[in-house]
């Protein structure tokens, strides 16, 4: 294995990357619990164009002699988001919810090719996306335990918090939503 390198594209420019990654993409979610098939990444592929065009959006990627092994990406939550109305269960005070298209930042995916995994790119990928990003807080969603004990595992180590299960579209599995402050 040569040195993993890292590099970031932000906002539009970052739809130009998707053919970089895809491939990476299409290994991961392969994988069970998520065993997605051509449909599943034919909506990613829409989801990710229209991600790209959000205030704030940025992608980093991890390459092995060229070759992504590894990807994150994320953006602002806009001040109309639904993301905390998708939690199932829970009543959240309005001043956690309110949001002002620059008070959380939303990670919307973080994956690393299997021959790549427990070597750190995971960790660097999330340092890296965040590097620089002026927000009171991260979150995410994943899925829960036991089918993502290794994810479940590193974000409670990077100081995430379970603040509730969301459910975001009729049919979707059910999600741990995971929150770090960061001020």
């Amino acid at each position: 294995m040569a040195e993993v390198t890292y590099e970031r594209h932000d906002g539009p420019e970052a739809a130009g990357q998707l053919d970089a990654f895809l491939p990476a993409y299409e290994e991961v979610y392969a994988e069970p619990p998520y065993c997605e098939g051509p449909r599943d990444v034919a909506e990613f592929i829409d989801h990710y164009l229209t991600q790209t065009q959000r205030p704030g959006f940025r992608l980093v990627l991890a390459r092995d002699a060229g070759e992504v092994v590894g990807f994150s990406f994320g953006y602002y939550l806009a001040p109309d988001t639904r993301w905390w109305q998708n939690l199932q269960d829970v009543d959240l005070p309005d001043d956690f919810t309110r949001e002002t298209g620059e008070r959380t930042f939303a990670i919307i995916e973080l994956a690393v090719r299997k021959p790549w995994r427990r070597q750190g790119l995971a960790a660097a990928l999330h340092t890296r996306l965040l590097e620089g990003l002026d927000v009171e807080r991260v979150t995410l969603t994943m899925r829960p335990e036991p089918e993502a004990a290794p994810a479940q595992s590193a974000y409670a180590a990077w100081g995430y918090r379970k603040v509730g299960v969301s459910h975001p579209w009729e049919g979707a599995p059910y999600y741990d939503c995971m929150v770090r402050e960061l001020r």
